[in-house]
């Protein structure tokens, strides 16, 4: 399926919320902004520079702006999902289309093109690639295990690291552990199914 159909796919299998999705597609289409299609959902970009996705949930059907961190958002529509860890996306969630002002959604669409020719972006700092250390005692253990997780992508090992450091409690990162191992044996990325 080329970029076209699967759009077309998406807005046809979210039938619940068609008219709302209808409704804030236009009005991200009469914008500069490019239609595209990333991480299963319509995301429109300027620049090839992601600005603001859309998509629908089994609750709402949102905008997300991709540096939303900088929006004035004088009207307190905006929200971070992910406090602590999302740092410039916001999402602007609707439940139906009578919420939907067509000229206050116009205007922060304006402000997120603006921003991005404004070059406003947060600048996210390279990750660790530390292999935790109740991964590198597993690796060190098993050298299938050890020369499967070497041969994968620099971003599926890191995706595998980040998992594991990411849980708090030791129980919790040896749950995960258990989990990807079968995972990093077949060559499959965390979020392969995802992409």
């Amino acid at each position: 399926m080329d970029k076209a159909e699967k759009l077309e796919a998406y807005f046809k299998r979210n039938l619940q919320w068609g008219e709302e999705l209808y409704y804030l597609r236009s009005l991200l289409n009469q914008s500069e902004l490019t239609e595209d299609y990333k991480w299963n959902f319509p995301v429109y970009t300027l620049n090839n520079k992601n600005v603001i996705g859309l998509g629908a949930f089994k609750a709402y059907v949102g905008l997300w702006f991709f540096q939303g961190s900088f929006l004035k958002d004088e009207h307190k529509v905006l929200i971070n999902a992910q406090e602590g860890k999302t740092k410039g996306l916001r999402q602007w969630r609707f439940t139906g289309k009578e919420e939907m002002d067509e000229a206050l959604i116009v205007k922060y669409i304006a402000e997120a093109i603006q921003n991005q020719k404004d070059g406003k972006e947060i600048k996210i700092g390279k990750k660790s690639d530390v292999i935790p250390e109740i991964l590198a005692e597993k690796l060190a253990k098993d050298k299938t295990l050890q020369t499967t997780f070497n041969a994968l992508k620099a971003g599926q090992k890191r995706e595998f690291i980040e998992y594991i450091n990411e849980a708090k409690r030791e129980a919790t990162k040896l749950s995960r552990l258990e989990k990807i191992i079968p995972m990093i044996l077949s060559g499959v990325g965390l979020h392969d199914k995802y992409k």
